[in-house]
């Protein structure tokens, strides 16, 4: 009697079959559905005779400290970023503070700030931002002693730009850094 390799070949065919059908239900479930949210921020401005207001935050990109030594970013109002120092400034990430508000038309107001200078915090050694820019035409530099400007639109509405100056200390740390200054504006 010779061996009958049948019934091991059906079998093994049987599973093989059904080991098929398996993989065939596991390559045509679809995958379990991902999802994420994201909050997203939706802002409006009233303006109110006689108010101030901020648009836009102060941001000065992402910056590549220089390993060796100190540098600055400056960050026009017009939004124009430069650096000094072998500082590398990487993406376009960088906006100017832009502020509104509402006051008559040819009226003037005084613009200063509580501090001609401020630090920012984070994971390293604190850096100053210095020489706050208002965008006026010229150019000024704000400081505690308020500049005046006259208010030329028919409709008493106004915004500007501020840029400044941030020292970057020789290989600054990675991270988040962030402060507060304060800008004061008195209508005349």
């Amino acid at each position: 009697m010779g061996t009958r390799p049948f019934p091991i070949l059906r079998a093994a065919r049987a599973v093989l079959a059904a080991l098929a059908g398996v993989a065939a239900l596991l390559l045509a479930t679809p995958a379990a559905a991902q999802s994420d949210n994201v909050d997203v921020q939706t802002e409006a401005i009233i303006l109110r005779p006689l108010s101030f207001f901020i648009v836009d935050q102060l941001h000065f990109g992402d910056i590549i400290p220089n390993p060796t030594g100190a540098g600055t970013v400056r960050l026009q109002p017009n939004g124009t970023r430069t650096a000094t120092g072998g500082v590398v400034l990487v993406g376009n990430s960088h906006q100017p503070s832009r502020f509104a508000g509402l006051g008559r038309f040819n009226q003037q107001v005084a613009i200063s700030l509580q501090s001609n200078s401020i630090w920012i915090y984070g994971p390293g050694p604190r850096m100053r931002v210095r020489n706050f820019e208002i965008g006026s035409t010229p150019t000024a530099i704000l400081s505690t002693s308020p500049l005046r400007f006259r208010i030329t639109s028919a409709t008493g509405a106004f915004n500007f730009p501020l840029g400044a100056i941030l020292e970057v200390g020789a290989n600054q740390p990675a991270g988040d850094y962030v402060g507060t200054y304060t800008i004061t504006l008195n209508y005349l």
